[in-house]
């Protein structure tokens, strides 16, 4: 009887390997990687010039990702408040936030600066005080407190919309109840200026308004005409009394999960969905307008810096002394002193 001699196993080992080894190639090959998607979050509502720019960074970074990096946009404030997003960035829940430097200050009170009373005219002005040390130096205290920021837009300057009549002197705010964002700042301006400052969530704005829990707000006109407070509060008194902007962020650990492509690739996205904002805000600082002045009572308060200079000293005593306030004040000055 003949016999086939076996080959040693030790033979076989290398085989068996070299099998496992192409097969687990092979397999790898054919599973597709995983695409990144990320949340972000905003209070604005769809229609808002900050929402439209979160839109166009979403299409922008999964167009030039070829769909391996996503973002996924929650306007409205579907996930809370901006407190309760902060939160939820800080817990890993969230990922990226278009968040008001008004509440973006509670983290870092640097940003208050922003609401200096009466230190710019338009948009335009405030967009060019993005370029100061003073105002880098905001965005790069956020680091140390789990943000990565991006950089700023806009919304429009903030105006006096009330329901019964025009603001033509203290006396017309005085005991009203105003709508605010819930910061220090706002809070001490408005109370200084005899008003009852009262913070509203924005999507319950306009309901308030519509039942007398809120006799008037302090908006930008954007928000204005897109939630459609002008329906039920048809006076606005033209002040320009603060800049309202938007500060650009990203949770530090979602920012450090990413490759140092996918970092480049958003961070040129966010950058180039900044910019078309605040140009897009300045153009629709005059169409708003122009909406406005066909629809509802619109009168300028001529020396409304002047009228408030109560509240513009109040706030001044309170926050002027913060070395990076201090210092984006009078960066600011010298600029508008320049040209």
């Amino acid at each position: 009887m003949t016999t086939t001699p076996r080959t040693p196993p030790r033979l076989l080992l290398p085989s068996a390997l070299l099998c496992s080894t192409l097969l687990g190639a092979s397999l790898l090959a054919s599973t597709p990687v995983l695409a990144t998607e990320l949340r972000m979050g905003l209070i604005t509502p769809p229609q808002h010039i900050w929402t439209q720019a979160a839109e166009r960074l979403a299409e922008t970074v999964a167009e030039r990702s070829d769909g391996e990096l996503t973002i996924a946009i929650f306007p409205a404030g579907q996930l809370g408040d901006e407190p309760a997003m902060f939160s939820q960035m800080e817990t890993g829940l969230l990922d990226l936030g278009l968040m008001t430097a008004a509440i973006t200050s509670q983290r870092e009170p640097a940003f208050v600066g922003w609401f200096s009373p009466f230190l710019f005219d338009s948009v335009a002005e405030a967009a060019k005080a993005t370029e100061t040390d003073a105002a880098q130096q905001m965005l790069d205290n956020l680091e140390d407190k789990g943000l990565h920021a991006f950089g700023y837009t806009f919304a429009g300057m903030r105006h006096i919309l009330m329901r019964d009549g025009r603001v033509e002197s203290l006396d017309d705010v005085r005991r009203e109840k105003v709508r605010i964002i819930p910061i220090p700042a706002m809070q001490a301006w408005w109370r200084e200026a005899g008003a009852t400052p009262t913070p509203v969530h924005l999507p319950d704005v306009y309901q308030s308004l519509q039942n007398r829990m809120l006799d008037g707000i302090d908006i930008d006109l954007d928000a204005l005409v897109g939630s459609g407070f002008y329906e039920v509060a048809e006076h606005l008194t033209l002040t320009n009394h603060m800049a309202f902007p938007a500060v650009s962020v990203i949770s530090q650990t979602t920012w450090s999960s990413l490759s140092e492509v996918e970092r480049e690739l958003l961070e040129e996205a966010m950058q180039e969905a900044l910019e078309w904002a605040t140009e897009s805000q300045i153009a629709a600082e005059e169409s708003n307008l122009a909406y406005l002045e066909e629809t509802i009572d619109v009168f300028t308060l001529e020396d409304a810096e002047g009228v408030f200079d109560a509240a513009n000293q109040a706030f001044q005593a309170r926050f002027g002394e913060h070395p990076v306030i201090q210092a984006f004040q009078q960066e600011v000055a010298a600029r508008q002193d320049g040209e």
